[in-house]
């Protein structure tokens, strides 16, 4: 089969700390070991499911803004994304895909099925696993990072992974939108995850900032819109962003050098703050001082955007506002996928909007290319007809 790998050189930086068991597996913090990208096409063996596995064929696959990191690299050559990576690896994880074969012991999915896929594979046995805590799973693996991702023809993967789109498809009306759809579940399922699985969720009429118009951020606004939000700010640089993001449900989306954030939410709210503010841009050390003066009392930041510098930190603004800082990985356990699913069914999360860019699978490379000008909502490939 046909798939994009991704390959690196292992160059661990002089500074990078690493411990036995990743310089054994040779999986580690991309940022600090893999120098040196490429991307190509490889021709692959096909995969065969095991045990409790389908094997399915990707029929939409979205590139996520670590995939972009990792296509792009520092100064010295390093890539950006600072998640844990073994390589060589196919990349992609945001996938929905058809059954094609099933695997011994598979209960519920029939080959025909549409499904969309999680990306963080937990190990299922291990503490934080059993507790609720899959994202934190320390033997976690990462598809399209440390796990065989889905710019491929074909990928295989666990039953207890994968959601049914029947009843997508259905409501929607059409296989293919159901598709696109389920595409968008994993990046929306990171911003569910951080608000209302880490930061304990957002009650009907809070005020809302989001600092960064991405997939994620844009999910957040959806989210933050269905959750009953009483006002929404986006702030991104790119406009075409900012557009988009007033399209899923912000009441203002503003360029963050051009006005000033903490003061665009107070007003918003009538000088209360902002209830819940999520950090979707990456950019921490620029955005912080604006989101410490956002804070109401009792505000909680959402801190989604990766990135491998440290940022300051005024602490004792939380103690006077007695407001939080929670950080989130992932987007699996909690109840995101099923969850999102249903509001996407009932037509309450309205994403359509966030697709900007389609491309057929063979022109995946040209899609990663694309999405490093930032300027689209979300870029797919996998359509056979265009």
């Amino acid at each position: 089969m046909k798939a994009v790998v991704m390959r690196a050189d292992w160059d661990p930086r002089a500074e990078a700390r690493l411990s036995e068991a990743q310089v054994r597996d040779r999986k580690a913090p991309a940022n600090l070991v893999w120098r040196r990208p490429s991307f190509a096409w490889e021709e692959l063996p096909m995969p065969r499911p095991g045990v409790g596995e389908v094997l399915l064929r990707v029929r939409r696959c979205g590139v996520c803004g670590s995939d972009t990191h990792c296509y792009e690299t520092d100064a010295e050559g390093y890539v950006l994304f600072s998640g844990p990576t073994r390589l060589p690896c196919v990349v992609g994880h945001e996938y929905s895909a058809e059954v094609v074969e099933l695997g011994p012991g598979v209960q519920a999915l029939r080959v025909g099925d549409l499904v969309c896929a999680e990306g963080m594979l937990g190990c299922g046995v291990c503490e934080a696993c059993r507790v609720g805590r899959p994202n934190q799973c320390p033997r976690l693996e990462m598809v399209g990072f440390s796990a065989p991702g889905a710019y491929a023809e074909y990928i295989v993967a666990g039953e207890r992974f994968l959601w049914n789109l029947r009843s997508l498809a259905e409501r929607l009306g059409s296989a293919e939108s159901a598709l696109d759809h389920a595409a968008l579940v994993e990046p929306i399922g990171c911003a569910f995850n951080g608000m209302f699985v880490s930061a304990g969720g957002l009650l009907p009429g809070g005020w809302v900032g989001v600092f960064g118009c991405g997939p994620i951020g844009l999910g957040a606004i959806a989210l933050a819109r269905a959750a009953g939000a009483a006002g929404i700010a986006a702030f991104d640089v790119v406009p075409e962003r900012c557009a988009l993001a007033v399209e899923l449900g912000a009441d203002v989306a503003l360029h963050p050098g051009e006005c000033d954030p903490a003061d665009v939410l107070r007003t918003m709210s009538g000088g209360w703050g902002a209830d819940m503010v999520v950090e979707a841009a990456g950019a921490a050390h620029h955005t912080m001082p604006a989101i410490e003066r956002s804070f109401a009392p009792g505000g909680r930041m959402v801190y989604l955007g990766r990135t491998g510098q440290r940022a300051p930190v005024m602490l004792d603004v939380l103690v006077t506002q007695a407001a939080g800082i929670v950080g989130a990985r992932g987007h699996v356990g909690g109840g995101c996928f099923p969850r999102i699913l249903r509001l996407m069914e009932r037509g309450r999360l309205p994403v359509s909007a966030m697709i900007t860019c389609r491309l057929p699978f063979v022109r995946t490379l040209d899609a990663l290319e694309a999405s490093t000008d930032r300027r689209n909502g979300k870029v797919l490939v996998g359509y056979d007809d265009v």
